[in-house]
């Protein structure tokens, strides 16, 4: 399947940055609730990820936060700059068209699909400078996980042209 392909395409580029990572190969899942009986042994923050949209701007934006946060977006949107009420869940064929990845499978890591690089990445400020040895994504598909060193996430997101904004959700 194309999921496969680009799951392999990722997997070559983390051996090109020498981006080191554990994988967790686990039953399809599509949210959050259902994975985390799969890895809640893990040491380390496991994400949720959220492609979305700006109504009147038409950007897109793909929000990582540590998966236990309740989320406002009208709040995430000003703290953007976007103004309150502007975000909201972009389409499946627009996440499949961007990221090459579909419902349940919105990750960091696909990023390296978004070449044209018109998707701008939000982290929680604690996946990148909590402590945490891990962070966890899922790698092109919804049934695995993987886990990547808050460096090893940062220095990918860089290469592929996704400085993220970096924000506090605490």
């Amino acid at each position: 399947s194309v999921f496969s392909v680009m799951y392999c395409k990722l997997l070559q580029r983390h051996k090109v940055l020498q981006v080191f990572h554990t994988t967790v190969i686990e039953q399809c899942v599509f949210t959050v609730e259902e994975m985390m009986p799969h890895v809640a042994h893990l040491s380390g923050a496991v994400t949720k990820n959220l492609f979305l949209k700006d109504k009147k701007k038409k950007s897109l934006w793909l929000l990582s936060v540590r998966h236990d946060r309740q989320l406002n977006l009208s709040d995430v949107a000003k703290r953007l700059g976007l103004g309150s009420g502007n975000l909201r869940l972009a389409d499946e064929s627009l996440m499949l068209e961007k990221l090459k990845v579909g419902q349940g499978c919105a990750t960091a890591l696909a990023l390296f699909c978004d070449t044209a690089r018109c998707v701008r990445m939000v982290l929680d400020r604690d996946l990148t400078h909590g402590g945490r040895q891990r962070v966890y994504f899922h790698p092109m598909t919804n049934s695995a996980t993987m886990g990547l060193n808050p460096g090893d996430l940062l220095r990918f997101l860089q290469e592929t042209g996704h400085e993220p904004v970096v924000l506090s959700f605490d």
